[in-house]
């Protein structure tokens, strides 16, 4: 057993409640920078912050008397000096489903490192939702069937699965999109927030997905509110992006947020997306990391009380009551890493993403035969005037392997490139694109023979 094991196994670390105060069984010692965790609230202060709020700590002797002076006079020492030698933690990570202090292990690569007298601070905080009565659920559950009359089941095992497990990760997200505002997608959420706990559940606008700041990783529950169209090019670094968050691997993800070291979090978090735009978000045809539901209400479907009543009821209880209902609700029949049915709003996604240069490259890539491979050259030589010009304009680049995608090619990389992955072809370095459905091997092998085709006589 470690020194820090001795200090604080028999803690119970529970957020501030009123009359708490401060005191130095709220802190440790995170020694990467030199500052203390307020552990009630994970917040970090100084030392001079510490000292301001904590008194000085006796000195004991080894027998575990008061130290005393020459002069008889008690021995202290600074808070945060005796934090220093007495609690330090060596690392932080957001754990969920561990214990608030994980000894003699450090998280390093996305990896477990044991290593004996360290200790891992957890983030982690988990729900302190009181439960009610699961069978008082039902204005909740009419809510659901309501909005989302063809997807209701699938999003209650979703949504109970983040109650129950919020440690496993769903390598699926949500969209929960509408024709209309105002038809109660947010307000079905709003159990789920106090559920989770409302520090586990983040709002974030999908620009914030493409930022360099990702705090938001730390949730277990994500809702990226109002997708919807955010330009030619930013729609596809988007849907690039949310792969990052929508399913593991990655396992764990590191996290850069402000004003702090970067850590690691364990990637678990649930994706939520809402949009009232059908063209907001691009999905491919073959993509198996979302469920889209549909709702087909107006405003005008409801009438001005029953959202008082709802939030009224929410209010006296029913947010208990939801707790309770997802807290006990059988998951035995939801694979959380299985790819979620494909709905009939998933495929009008699919279809309106699809930009009449998708067709028209189709036509160009039939025109040279369906070949198992060919360089964008290759499209350019055989395209008419107008697809010609869009693939040699510099402001489309980034958008050209989303469109080829839709067409069924991808990307093959050189593995013996130096540095971006092209092949030298016909005297120039390119990019070679490959039919999606060949295997791995097959794309190498189609790409090779591309080059040795195009490969100078001598």
């Amino acid at each position: 057993m470690n020194a820090f094991e001795n200090t604080f196994t028999e803690q119970i670390f529970t957020p501030c409640s009123e009359g708490d105060g401060v005191t130095i069984n709220d802190f440790v010692a995170y020694m990467p920078s030199h500052a203390y965790i307020f552990m009630p609230c994970n917040e970090f202060w100084s030392a001079g912050s510490v000292n301001a709020r904590v008194p000085r700590v006796p000195v004991l002797t080894k027998s575990g008397r008061q130290k005393r002076d020459k002069n008889g006079n008690p021995v202290t020492i600074l808070a945060s000096t005796w934090l220093d030698r007495n609690r330090p933690v060596e690392e932080m990570a957001w754990c969920p489903g561990m214990p608030k202090l994980i000894p003699d292990r450090l998280v390093a690569d996305g990896a477990w490192i044991e290593r004996l007298g360290v200790t891992l601070f957890n983030l982690y905080r988990p729900s302190r939702a009181e439960l009610g009565d699961a069978a008082a659920a039902k204005p909740w559950l009419d809510h659901v069937h309501k909005v989302f009359p063809d997807d209701a089941n699938h999003l209650i095992r979703w949504l109970a699965h983040r109650v129950q497990r919020p440690d496993e990760k769903i390598n699926h997200c949500l969209v929960l999109g509408s024709n209309d505002h105002g038809v109660g997608k947010d307000t079905l959420l709003d159990p789920l927030r106090y559920a989770v706990g409302p520090w586990n559940f983040q709002d974030i606008v999908p620009t914030q997905l493409l930022g360099r700041f990702n705090a938001f990783a730390k949730s277990v529950v994500l809702r990226i509110n109002e997708a919807r169209d955010l330009g030619e090019i930013d729609r596809f670094a988007f849907y690039d992006r949310s792969k990052l968050y929508t399913a593991s691997p990655p396992e764990v993800i590191r996290v850069d947020e402000k004003h702090l070291r970067e850590h690691y979090v364990f990637n678990i978090l649930g994706l939520i997306i809402t949009t009232n735009h059908k063209d907001g978000i691009f999905l491919l045809a073959e993509d198996r990391r979302h469920y889209v539901a549909w709702s087909r209400l107006r405003k005008e479907d409801f009438a001005p009380e029953y959202w008082d009543q709802l939030w009224a009821w929410y209010e006296s209880g029913g947010r208990k009551h939801v707790a309770a209902y997802l807290a006990e609700f059988d998951l035995s029949e939801f694979d959380p890493k299985a790819p979620p049915p494909k709905t009939e709003a998933f495929w009008d996604i699919v279809h309106i993403g699809g930009a009449p240069e998708d067709y028209e490259l189709a036509d160009v890539i039939e025109q040279l035969g369906n070949p198992n491979a060919f360089t964008l050259p290759d499209l350019i030589a055989e395209a008419p005037a107008m697809t010609a010009e869009w693939l040699q304009e510099r402001k489309n680049r980034r958008a050209i392997p989303h469109r080829l995608g839709q067409c069924g090619y991808v990307s093959v990389r050189n593995p013996d490139s130096n540095g971006d992955g092209r092949w030298r072809v016909g005297g120039a370095n390119q990019t070679i694109y490959a039919k999606h459905k060949l295997s791995p091997l097959e794309r190498q092998k189609a790409a090779q023979k591309l080059r040795d085709d195009k490969a100078p006589k001598s």
